[in-house]
């Protein structure tokens, strides 16, 4: 379960951003997760719900963003939603697609006081 060490970084990194600004806690916290970052979403939410017991999140309101997957296909410039990594184009039916959104994992914003 990698969603586990994802939820692990994500406090890290959070509680790093809030005491580098002397907060003395998170009260919200902004994430946008890719359909195609290959991440287990209820899976995620359970591991953060253990990761913020005890940190500057704990009370924290966490919103969560699905970017869905989007393509462009290398050959005919066509971009489309696509569901898999591995989406052929719709119009041509080439494989020579780059995904240029839905594999984003970040955070977005953290509100502190």
């Amino acid at each position: 379960m990698h969603e586990l060490s994802i939820a692990q970084s994500i406090v890290e990194l959070a509680e790093k951003q809030a005491r580098n600004h002397q907060a003395k806690c998170i009260e919200e916290l902004e994430l946008e997760i890719g359909s195609l970052a290959g991440v287990e979403l209820q899976s995620l939410e359970f591991a953060l719900e253990s990761c913020v017991k005890g940190t500057l999140l704990e009370n924290a309101r966490i919103i969560r963003h699905t970017i869905a997957g989007e393509g462009r296909c290398g050959d005919c410039e066509t971009a489309f939603p696509a569901d898999t990594l591995f989406s052929p184009c719709p119009v041509c039916g080439s494989y020579a697609v780059k995904i240029i959104k839905g594999k984003e994992l970040r955070i977005k914003s953290i509100v502190v006081k």
